[in-house]
């Protein structure tokens, strides 16, 4: 499943005064209040019927200091810890007895018992396996650390995992409205797990769609690293699909008259919602830049012009041709194999070779 959840603030994509619009500086202005409106559990009931089963539960203070502690990666509730054949603890019993010393300090993760049981009974309410996000984002910047390198979740283990290492979640808690501009005090904020039923999608059939004043003007394809054939032959019919939703679904409806939205398009044509984004440099602009969108100016795209009701139809980009295509955004975030392996404790091989090193490193001096 790739819902997008907002993209982290300061990832140089771009998440979640005076008079509205521009300041005096030239820059968009975003408003903390337009920032709340986006966590998911201010729009989730107003559109619950046109997205995907979720269930939203209350964070527990524990828990949220868990996920900010900046020590050794050790993951809670992890139910199956790595094992060995009798024979390997055999060979290597005589060269690990070290590892009894009284001084050697143990690592232990802590337990969350009755919030562990809420968790479970949800993710066994929406099929067994979900998609883990805070009030507004979603660790996708660490998928790659996950088994399954998905973000794919069956336990309260495999979330914390993703969301311990996540820079995205950290930035939820600790910089939620860090592209603001007015001053006003920050609201106060329930921070909440969102668990969303898994689904597998399609990540050539997700788009981003700007909103600016309750106008639809820009719609991108979500996943511009790749080239889809289908996008660029069937330009036409997405956006009038995206633009019909939109106008039946979306407009005039949502808290604020400037914003973001995300949306899925199956296989059928029915077009599913994903998530609200501010209107904003917190949310990546993908094919666009935020030049562009915050500008008086029209903008351009690989497809514009009037619809049959004579308003201006958004401009709408994807990737025209395998000569555009780019890296994952999200490769600067990834972390050498082995030093996963070690931070995880999922390969014991690893981890009683780096021991020794250490060991013997410390017998040397």
């Amino acid at each position: 499943m790739s819902t997008s959840g907002n993209d982290a603030p300061g990832s140089g994509r771009v998440l979640a005064g005076e008079e509205k619009g521009s300041d005096k500086r030239g820059g968009w202005m975003m408003k903390k209040e337009q920032v709340s409106h986006c966590q998911f559990s201010a729009w989730y009931p107003l559109f619950r019927s046109l997205t995907i089963k979720s269930v939203i539960l209350p964070l527990p203070q524990n828990v949220k200091d868990y996920l900010l502690d900046d020590g050794t990666l050790v993951v809670s509730g992890r139910e199956d810890p790595p094992t060995c054949s009798q024979t390997d603890r055999d060979n290597e019993a005589e060269e690990t007895q070290w590892s009894d010393d009284e001084n050697t300090a143990t690592l232990t993760a802590p337990e969350f018992p009755e919030f562990s049981t809420q968790v479970q009974e949800a993710i066994n309410s929406l099929g067994g396996s979900v998609f883990p996000k805070l009030n507004w984002s979603a660790p996708r910047d660490a998928y790659w650390i996950a088994m399954n390198s998905s973000l794919k979740c069956k336990t309260l283990s495999d979330i914390f995992l993703l969301f311990k290492s996540s820079d995205f979640i950290t930035r939820d808690f600790t910089q939620p409205f860090i592209h603001c501009t007015d001053d006003s005090p920050d609201p106060c904020i329930e921070y909440e797990l969102v668990l969303r039923k898994w689904c597998e999608l399609i990540p050539g059939a997700e788009f981003r769609c700007f909103v600016k004043e309750n106008k639809l003007i820009g719609i991108s394809q979500r996943d511009y690293t790749q080239y889809y054939d289908h996008i660029s032959k069937q330009k036409e019919e997405i956006c009038r699909c995206i633009q019909d939703f939109f106008e039946e679904h979306i407009q005039y409806k949502f808290l604020d008259e400037d914003f973001v939205f995300d949306i899925y398009r199956d296989r059928r044509g029915k077009v599913w919602l994903i998530d609200f984004n501010p209107f904003g440099e917190v949310t990546d602009s993908l094919l666009f830049t935020w030049e562009e969108l915050t500008s008086e100016n029209n903008l351009r795209g690989d497809i514009s012009g009037v619809d049959a009701q004579g308003q201006d139809s958004p401009a709408f980009r994807c990737t025209n041709s395998d000569a555009t295509v780019q890296p994952s955004p999200y490769l600067s975030y990834r972390l050498p194999k082995d030093f996963v392996d070690l931070s995880t404790g999922e390969d014991a091989h690893k981890l009683i070779d780096f021991l020794k090193l250490k060991r013997n490193q410390q017998e040397e001096d």
